[in-house]
């Protein structure tokens, strides 16, 4: 039995714009930037707004995979299919993530941002960093594979780590399949549970304008507009090579797989504004699965693929890494070699796995790398630690696109796909 929530579904008269939800956050993001850049104190302290409405939805997140991956698991017939979805799904992320960090490293060869700063590495300042320093060797890959393993069957639901709650939900999924007609009943009740988790996902999402309000007042209020401008060069071309790689790479693969990528964005454009506002695509998460579930993919492909994701697959955070280490390296005119930049990519592959899930995952990532490379000082990640707010967005935004693009492709390598469904779905005009 599969259920569908849409906290978007249209009532029988058609919505004015200004209550469509993307329209509303579109609103508050220009209030937000505008009042943090007229009124900066006043901004700043609305970062609880933003603070707040996260936590809301990180809420919902634990009961929303669970439910999706107990139940998806519960109806399949065929226990094998979870092994083989997982694996088809870990040979895209691997594949996809290592080609991001790849297009990094060649877009900031070319274009050398950082080329002309002229920076001495000696002058910066290390203590900025040292936090993030820090966290990243507390995260190694070994730690990273072993907290996956929750203390206990139910601390997940109650920590909310993402992995945890999936690798439970996995558990439990094959656990009742496996006992046959003595696990129907535990079935139903968690479908029956899904309507109103997914009701409360509805009621929480009308909060996000507000949230997107606060997040961005904050961010311009503390950082000010002023403070991007003599790094606007590597702020450009992070997104325009994020864009290059949604358009060309996953528009290719696809248009490969029979859809387009422009339409998968304008069918999750609420979901896209609502990770713009708030800088954190973890608010974006339930509906997401949601809204992939009702796009013909199978509910089980969907639990597996996006939680997964959001830890194995991230497109936007490589990119970043790779073009972050190399504009630190042109700015103090630190010349890599081949050989080094190839050392960087393969430690970057790692690392990006190994601080996954992380707050701020991004910065502490490109420290866990720089760390390990010693031709580019981590010191120097003092130079974007001011900017690095307004390429978070970036990298969240290309993260939600590519576990969206990868639920589609994943379901149809496994004959889980509804073509049909997909076809109406995504060429239907909002």
């Amino acid at each position: 039995m599969d259920i569908h929530v849409d906290e978007h579904a249209q009532p029988p008269k058609k919505q004015k714009f200004y209550q469509i939800l993307y329209v509303q956050v579109i609103f508050a993001i220009l209030a937000g930037i505008a009042l943090g850049h007229f009124a900066p104190d006043l901004g700043e302290s609305l970062k609880p707004l933003g603070d707040a409405f996260i936590k809301l939805v990180k809420m919902i997140i634990a009961p929303v995979i669970f439910l999706t991956v107990c139940t998806g698991i519960a109806g399949m017939t065929n226990m094998g299919s979870v092994g083989r979805v997982t694996g088809k799904a870990m040979l895209y992320f691997i594949t996809f993530s290592t080609l991001a960090l790849i297009v990094g490293m060649v877009v900031a060869n070319i274009i050398q941002p950082g080329k002309g700063l002229n920076i001495d590495p000696a002058q910066l300042a290390g203590d900025k960093v040292a936090t993030y320093v820090e966290k990243a060797h507390d995260a190694s890959i070994v730690d990273f594979f072993m907290n996956i393993i929750p203390k206990t069957l139910v601390s997940p639901l109650v920590a909310g780590d993402i992995l945890q709650v999936l690798f439970v939900a996995v558990l439990f999924g094959l656990a009742i399949a496996s006992v046959g007609e003595k696990g129907k009943p535990v079935t139903e009740f968690l479908n029956h549970l899904t309507v109103p988790v997914f009701k409360l996902v509805g009621m929480l999402m009308k909060f996000a304008p507000i949230g997107a309000f606060g997040a961005m007042a904050f961010t311009i209020g503390a950082y000010g507009i002023s403070s991007i401008g003599n790094l606007m060069l590597l702020i450009a071309t992070f997104y325009i090579t994020s864009l290059l790689f949604v358009s060309v790479i996953l528009g290719a693969v696809a248009k490969y797989n029979g859809f387009s990528i422009f339409d998968l964005i304008r069918y999750i454009k609420d979901e896209l504004w609502l990770v713009l506002g708030t800088s954190s695509s973890e608010a974006a998460l339930p509906t997401l699965m949601n809204k992939m579930e009702k796009a013909g993919c199978e509910k089980s492909v969907v639990g597996l693929v996006i939680p997964t994701g959001y830890s194995f697959n991230l497109d936007g955070t490589n990119i970043y890494m790779t073009m972050a280490a190399l504009f630190i390296a042109q700015a103090c005119n630190i010349d890599l070699s081949l050989g080094e930049q190839i050392t960087l990519l393969l430690v970057a592959m790692i690392s990006s796995k190994g601080a996954a899930g992380v707050t701020g995952a991004g910065f502490i990532t490109l420290a866990a790398t720089l760390s390990v490379v010693p031709a580019v000082p981590v010191a120097g990640m003092a130079l974007i630690l001011g900017i690095d707010r307004f390429m978070s967005e970036c990298r969240a935004l290309t993260n939600l696109v590519g576990n969206a693009c990868a639920t589609i492709v994943v379901a149809r390598w496994d004959n889980a796909l509804d073509k049909e469904v997909l076809d109406e779905t995504l060429k239907k005009k909002a």
